[in-house]
């Protein structure tokens, strides 16, 4: 059994990887600071089952506090870090740039530069994300792509951090391995992202915003696939990786909105209007690394995966307000 310390651990993905590593009986520290960029309650509640578990610790700090972070992880000297923590959001890093990057960047940097202090260094496994890959036409994407014309602050922030990564791993030799992540959900998936959004608004009866013509198209991948992709990523980390986890399976915007609609018993009404800057027009993940190397294998169907995510929605009202 490991000591991990998870950043970012009461988000949606975050908290899940806790659950699943405390099942396996590793020791937490799960850091996370309740940013307000979504209700500090529904990540509270995220983390209700793991900060009963004598093995799981909370600690409220900020990713960028480097006093912090450093005195932190020369207490618990950790024998892997997850660092899932980031400034979320396509479109909001269009009006808040400057935070993006300052979050993302900034952040990433002090984890990668504490870790390095450590003897024997850590595991460190990081999230990256499939925006890296920018608005492109030809798919599958693949981890040997060019990823060098992101279209969002959000996308450069990232494909910053994988760059950082594979300074710290140059310089210092710390075992690192980014994950892209290719648009997860699942039960307690971010409020702000679009099942979410959809299943609330179709629920409610009200109209659905689908922005362009309803053709672009997201590798949506359940939460579960992801998590176990990154148990895999912490097994095996070491030298310099970087892999796709996403469903290779990508899906239309308006068969998911009609696909959600079914999975809640309602008809949707849908509100057409302008594409945004900031999206592309599909995700598509080439997970052939991540399976020959990881073993990962995603297993979860678009419909199954929405129907556990709306039995989750139903269990919670105050997910309809």
């Amino acid at each position: 059994m490991m000591r991990v310390i998870v950043t970012g651990g009461a988000g949606f993905i975050g908290s899940h990887l806790v659950d699943r590593l405390l099942d396996e009986g590793h020791s937490l520290v799960v850091v996370d600071n309740f940013d307000a960029f979504y209700g500090r309650a529904i990540k509270e509640s995220n983390l209700a089952r793991a900060i009963a578990n004598s093995n799981c610790r909370l600690v409220e700090l900020d990713i960028r506090d480097t006093a912090g972070v450093r005195a932190l992880v020369s207490e618990f000297h950790p024998e892997a870090i997850v660092h899932l923590a980031a400034r979320a959001g396509v479109r909001p890093s269009i009006e808040s740039p400057e935070l993006y990057n300052d979050v993302n960047v900034t952040g990433t940097v002090v984890w990668l530069e504490s870790a390095c202090r450590l003897r024997p260094l850590p595991r460190f496994v990081y999230a990256s994300s499939s925006s890296v890959y920018g608005d492109r036409h030809d798919a599958p994407f693949r981890e040997t792509d060019s990823v060098d014309l992101p279209i969002s602050p959000y996308a450069a922030s990232k494909k910053a951090c994988e760059l950082y990564a594979h300074v710290f791993h140059h310089l210092h030799g710390l075992p690192v391995t980014g994950l892209r992540f290719f648009t997860a959900y699942g039960p307690r998936n971010r409020p702000d992202l679009a099942i979410a959004k959809f299943t609330r608004l179709i629920d409610r009866g009200e109209p659905v915003p689908m922005f362009g013509d309803g053709s672009t198209r997201r590798d949506y991948t359940f939460v579960a696939d992801i998590v176990n992709g990154i148990v895999r990523a912490i097994e095996n980390c070491r030298g310099h990786h970087l892999y796709n986890l996403g469903n290779s399976d990508p899906v239309v915007l308006h068969q998911l909105i009609t696909a959600i609609g079914h999975a809640l018993g309602k008809t949707p009404i849908i509100n057409q209007l302008p594409a945004q800057p900031g999206d592309v027009q599909q995700t598509y993940a080439d997970i052939t690394r991540a399976a020959t190397e990881l073993g990962y294998a995603p297993r979860t169907p678009l419909a199954e995966g929405l129907a556990a995510y709306v039995d989750w929605y139903r269990a919670h009202p105050s997910l309809r307000q």
